[in-house]
């Protein structure tokens, strides 16, 4: 990701309508599977500017931020957050089965992450034997647009290579399913002006979740 778009989402991710969406339906998602009641362990996995970690995820837990980058790191840092760590999410620096649930929103699609499977494995190794795993990935190639250049996008993915790619990697999926799908006609009609419009794979599942 180029390092000034870290800036741009740490000033836009509390009130912009896309991550205000995410947020709800992340929760929805969530509450499925854990109340907060519960207060389980939580790794964010790519946990960016801080934002999910420091606002809704705390509600179910302690939350773990991990991120490979220091300007990501600063920035959770001004939003208070306290367990951080640098490092990458091909290599996690943790115990196994340390967590109860594991998210990675929008991390794995990054050219920095050549191999989502080698994460995916490692994620499948913190989580506990009943824990769970959501993750969140953008969708279809065809929608590349110059946001994906910015954020130095790898691949956008289907529903289908993501569920193949967690099945590959132990887990067994619950669910999974796009998101903001209500946006789609919008994005066949304006797929040359507005590519990056986010379509989102989504799903949760048995000792690990997909979103």
């Amino acid at each position: 990701m180029e390092p000034n778009e870290y800036e741009i989402m740490y000033h836009v991710e509390d009130q912009h309508w896309w991550y205000r969406g995410m947020e709800s339906i992340t929760r929805k998602i969530i509450n499925q599977h854990i109340q907060p009641k519960n207060k389980i362990k939580i790794l964010d996995a790519g946990c960016g500017t801080g934002a999910a970690m420091t606002t809704y995820l705390k509600d179910y837990g302690e939350v773990t931020g991990i991120d490979l980058y220091k300007q990501a790191l600063d920035f959770c840092q001004k939003r208070n957050a306290k367990l951080l760590i640098r490092a990458s999410v091909l290599d996690l620096p943790l115990a196994t089965a340390s967590f109860d649930l594991v998210t990675s929103f929008d991390v794995l699609y990054e050219k920095g992450v050549m191999h989502e499977t080698k994460a995916l494995k490692e994620f499948f190794r913190v989580l506990t034997p009943q824990g769970k795993l959501l993750i969140r990935l953008p969708a279809y190639n065809w929608l590349r647009g110059s946001h994906d250049e910015k954020v130095h996008t790898n691949r956008r993915y289907t529903k289908s290579l993501v569920k193949d790619l967690l099945t590959q990697s132990g887990f067994v999926v619950e669910h999974a399913s796009y998101a903001n799908t209500f946006l789609f006609p919008l994005a066949v009609i304006k797929t040359t002006q507005r590519k990056n419009i986010p379509t989102i794979t989504i799903g949760p599942n048995h000792r690990s979740w997909l979103i």
